[in-house]
């Protein structure tokens, strides 16, 4: 019964259809029938459909346009053909939508591919992957320069200079089925071709093919400029290449034009029947695009590469055939030519995969081997003291609080690694607040109480003598010697703590990057502890490092580090995370203001300060516009303290001034004398006050989440309840929705990873000196499964050969990649 109402349904549709078309043929003279005049027919059978039409819709539509014909005859022509248009148009939609036609399948087409590619070149005979690159046939002395301009100066580097993107002409299409802003291959057949000048433009020609296939068509135009393509003989030339009928194949971008869909500067050729395959090298082909510099066309550029693909045979897989098996693998030689000329997408993701594996193993290996090699090594003895009596457990005992569940399961993790034979290699995180101070406090006595000295090195002036403000706080009863060096330190002071260094007589020293200068000497360094550790380079902690016997080290950071970002930075650290912050601490309320309203964020302030607590005011720093933003610093502090808070004291902190300005600055704020304090950096601002509850950030937008959120901790210290202000004049709903983060989630992680995929590795770590390796390929964001493979075989591989005795290929392919990565600078 469904079947028939279909087939009756069908039927219905095709009579309306040809009456209308019959109507059209006629002139839109309401023709007559047999029995009735076209417009009694067609409003009497659009008034009664047949059974299987069930949309309400669609029978209200068919109601009012029975009633439009109703009044056919009494329609001017005009009016008349725009109703039969549109009943036309209605019919055509409702018969695709009740009997949709079959899918036609694309077109076939047998594209250009790069032969023997891996066979030698005659005329490139004698290359090698050392050779340079202007000894390969055709390149010129302007040629090698521009190439050289761009790091390319061995063949090697050609064979490594991977295309930055692709353009897919592979996807082959039906005419209907062409996507607006996606590439497309299409093979129709010509129907008609003109080539003509612009009548605007006398220098410019156009050549226009109107093409079709089973499925529509289509108007493809290409431009000529210059006044040699504009003379009648090479127009008529042109139209000669495509007579009506003949089959082409077009490459491009489609576009919406206003004629409907075509192609932006497209590629043509004639489908030859008698030619196995196309001659063009672009048309239907995945095309990659290189970063090239002026003077080099993008395919000359690709025939330089593919002339030497061949090369890529020397290449020697360390990975032997099992193992590219178990982890199925390219091997190195098809993945770099498929990098370069990929068949399709399935073969171009392999290659990507195997060279972005190679990446993430090699930096795994190095980092695995690196953390091997400092267990090798015999550490200084620390005795495990856990008695009444012990330096740690006195300062524990004199805290004022207990400590939260995870620090004591952070010194735990720490105390054993002081207890074993080989160097401790330790990455502390935590949030803003969270206690790592407090730890890395008890690791110190624990090397000061087995007769070691210990270092904590922080990255500025401000933050390191915090720490020794603390330390002198905490520590005068233990009769444990701290001293405090930084460059703003006079030259008699530094000779006095140099000596007393050497002597032994100083437990602890405490300092900025003047702890790594030579006439820093230590007596007997046994631990390293190097706060907000992602501001100083491997070379430098490796300097501090040198100053002692294969001393232990600590490093903290306040930034939470996902973990691809950690497994790549820190693969040869252990990890201990304090994710607990002390009893008492409210969350922050975090608010996403615009820079109109302001003066709400004003008299919130005006509210806590008359309860006896302080702010921050901090502006976003960049590095090119230091005295720009210097200036910004100075009129946001005259604006507050002359015309919004005449009445509080308003202090400003800037990265211009002196050490002992600062220090005079930071004292102030944390006594209460400054009430306010108006900072352009986001270090300077670390300082612990309790009774700053507000923090408030102008231009929210040019901060990483991760800085924000590490701002944003510097409030909230003490139990009362504390408020963060993301002011930001930016409209854009992307930006205002990466901001909105902050303020539904107070989970540094979830931020952090969050900060990794918008802005990238080196935004999270917040600086460039943080050892994060550069990667050609691979992305921490998303190849995150590849990094876990990889690191699984970097594992697998250390345990089986330990010293590359098996495999002297890896050995000297690691040794000389991680020279690159490192800088050569050598662990202590």
């Amino acid at each position: 019964m469904i079947k028939e109402n279909h087939n009756n349904l069908l039927k219905w549709i095709r009579l309306i259809q040809k009456s209308l078309s019959v109507e059209a043929e006629s002139g839109f003279k309401n023709i007559k029938g047999r029995q009735d005049s076209f417009h009694v027919f067609l409003a009497r059978q659009l008034g009664s459909p047949p059974q299987g039409v069930e949309d309400k819709s669609i029978r209200s539509r068919l109601s009012e346009l029975s009633k439009e014909f109703f009044f056919y005859p009494g329609l001017v022509e005009t009016k008349r053909r725009h109703l039969i248009a549109k009943t036309r148009q209605f019919f055509h939609n409702l018969l695709l939508k009740i009997d949709p036609p079959s899918p036609i399948a694309p077109p076939s087409l047998n594209v250009f591919r790069p032969a023997n590619v891996t066979k030698k070149n005659d005329s490139n005979s004698r290359l090698t992957l050392d050779s340079p690159i202007y000894e390969l046939k055709g390149i010129g002395n302007k040629i090698k320069e521009r190439l050289s301009a761009i790091g390319l100066i061995l063949v090697r580097d050609l064979l490594h200079y991977y295309p930055r993107d692709y353009v897919d002409y592979s996807s082959l299409r039906r005419i209907s089925g062409l996507i607006t802003g996606e590439p497309a291959t299409i093979v129709a057949s010509v129907r008609r071709c003109n080539a003509f000048r612009s009548p605007r433009n006398q220098n410019l020609s156009i050549l226009e093919l109107h093409l079709q296939d089973s499925t529509g068509r289509i108007k493809v135009a290409r431009f000529f400029a210059g006044k040699r393509f504009s003379n009648y003989s090479y127009l008529q030339s042109q139209t000669k290449l495509y007579p009506s009928g003949v089959t082409v194949a077009v490459s491009g971008l489609v576009k919406e034009g206003p004629y409907g869909k075509s192609f932006q500067d497209p590629l043509i050729e004639v489908v030859d029947e008698s030619q196995p395959t196309l001659r063009s090298k672009n048309i239907g082909r995945i095309l990659p695009v290189y970063s090239l510099t002026e003077g080099i066309k993008a395919d000359r550029f690709r025939g330089i590469v593919e002339s030497v693909l061949y090369l890529t045979k020397l290449y020697p897989d360390y990975l032997s055939q099992s193992r590219r098996q178990v982890l199925n693998l390219l091997t190195r030689s098809e993945a770099l030519i498929a990098i370069h000329i990929p068949n399709d997408r399935k073969s171009l993701k392999e290659a990507r995969r195997r060279i972005v594996f190679d990446e993430f193993f090699l930096m795994q290996l190095g980092l695995l081997r690196r953390r091997m090699q400092i267990k090798a090594k015999p550490a200084p003895y620390f005795k495990n003291l856990i008695d009444k009596d012990s330096l740690t457990s006195k300062f524990l005992d004199s805290l004022p609080y207990r400590l939260t569940k995870a620090q004591t399961r952070v010194i735990k993790e720490i105390k054993l690694d002081l207890g074993r034979s080989e160097p401790m290699n330790r990455l502390l995180q935590g949030d803003v607040g969270s206690g790592k101070t407090i730890v890395s406090v008890v690791a110190l006595l624990q090397s000061v109480q087995s007769g070691w000295q210990g270092a904590l090195m922080a990255p500025t002036e401000v933050l390191a003598e915090q720490h020794y403000r603390n330390l002198s706080l905490w520590l005068p009863n233990l009769n444990v010697n701290v001293e405090l060096l930084t460059g703003s330190t006079s030259r008699l002071r530094r000779q006095h703590i140099i000596d007393d260094l050497a002597n032994g007589s100083t437990n602890i020293l405490v300092g900025t990057h003047a702890l790594i200068e030579d006439p820093v000497v230590f007596s007997r360094l046994g631990l390293v502890v190097v706060d907000e550790q992602h501001r100083f380079g491997v070379a430098q902690r490796n300097r501090l490092m040198n100053k002692g016997l294969h001393p232990h080290l600590l490093t903290m950071t306040a930034t939470p580090i996902p973990r691809t970002l950690a497994l790549s930075v820190h693969g040869d650290l252990d990890i201990s995370h304090i994710n607990e912050l002390p009893a008492g601490r409210l969350p922050i309320e975090t608010r996403l203001i615009l820079g109109s309203k302001r003066d709400d964020a004003y008299q919130l302030i005006r509210n806590e300060i008359s309860q006896g607590n302080s702010a921050y005011v901090v502006l976003p720093l960049v590095e090119e516009s230091e005295k720009l933003d210097l200036k910004s610093a100075i009129d946001v502090h005259q604006h507050l303290s002359e015309e919004v808070f005449p009445e509080i004291n308003v202090g400003l902190l800037h990265g211009r001034m002196s050490g002992l300005e600062k220090q005079s600055v930071i004292k102030q704020f944390s006594s209460g004398d400054c009430k306010i304090l108006v900072s352009t950096t986001v270090v300077e601002v670390g300082v612990d006050v309790p009774n700053a509850t507000v923090m408030m950030i102008e231009n929210a937008d040019r901060f990483g989440l991760a800085q924000l959120h590490q701002l944003r901790g510097r409030v909230g210290r003490g139990n009362k309840k504390s408020f963060c202000f993301l002011i930001t004049d930016n409209s854009q709903s992307l930006s205002r929705e990466r901001l909105k983060v902050l303020v539904k989630s107070n989970d540094g992680f979830e931020i952090s990873e969050l900060d990794l995929r918008l802005r990238g590795p080196g935004q999270v770590l917040g600086t460039r000196q943080s050892g994060m390796p550069d990667f050609v390929l691979a992305s921490l964001v998303d190849d995150a499964g590849v990094l876990e493979e990889a690191r699984n075989e970097a594992l697998f591989t250390l345990k089986q050969d330990p010293f590359f005795l098996k495999n002297q290929l890896l050995k000297e392919l690691l040794d000389s990649h991680w020279t690159k990565i490192s800088g050569s600078s050598h662990l202590n």
